[in-house]
């Protein structure tokens, strides 16, 4: 049953932190699983060392919807199916491939940030080099140039 079992990574934020500070990684897998099924296909479908798993069973939400057909308005109630998560802790050192294209484009828009920030700054000490400051003669005419009265 190791390779048998259907895990879904949950792939978000949340998860994506947690894998690059603790190396949890979060996947979500059928409600009668337990811990030590989950560890086994775990090690058997990614070829990893498995510390730990946690598991976690998330309540479906209630929904309701409305059908209208003429004069008359119908509620019908359901929810949402129940589904568990597992987090699995790896050994140090050891990861899933799953983040590995964040974190390739991540690189990737620092390096373009840090060759665009070396540009700016190029440009800008050109800019400076080019200008030459002479406020001595605009202030000369500013305080020659004759103004109202009363102002």
């Amino acid at each position: 049953m190791s390779k048998d079992l259907t895990m879904k990574p949950l792939l978000n934020e949340k998860t994506y932190e947690l894998s690059k500070s603790k190396n949890v990684f979060v996947f979500s897998v059928d409600t009668d699983a337990n811990k030590h099924v989950i560890a086994k296909a775990v090690k058997a479908q990614f070829d990893v060392d498995v510390v730990s798993v946690n598991t976690a069973v998330s309540k479906g939400k209630k929904k309701r919807t409305m059908s209208i057909s003429g004069k008359r308005s119908v509620n019908s109630y359901g929810h949402r199916s129940d589904f568990k998560k597992a987090y699995v802790t790896l050994k140090a050192g050891q990861s899933l491939p799953f983040f590995e294209s964040i974190e390739e484009d991540e690189e990737k828009q620092a390096k373009t940030q840090e060759r665009f920030d070396k540009a700016a700054e190029k440009q800008a000490q050109k800019e400076t080099k080019g200008v030459k400051t002479d406020t001595g003669s605009k202030r000369r005419f500013l305080r020659s140039s004759k103004r109202p009265e009363g102002k």
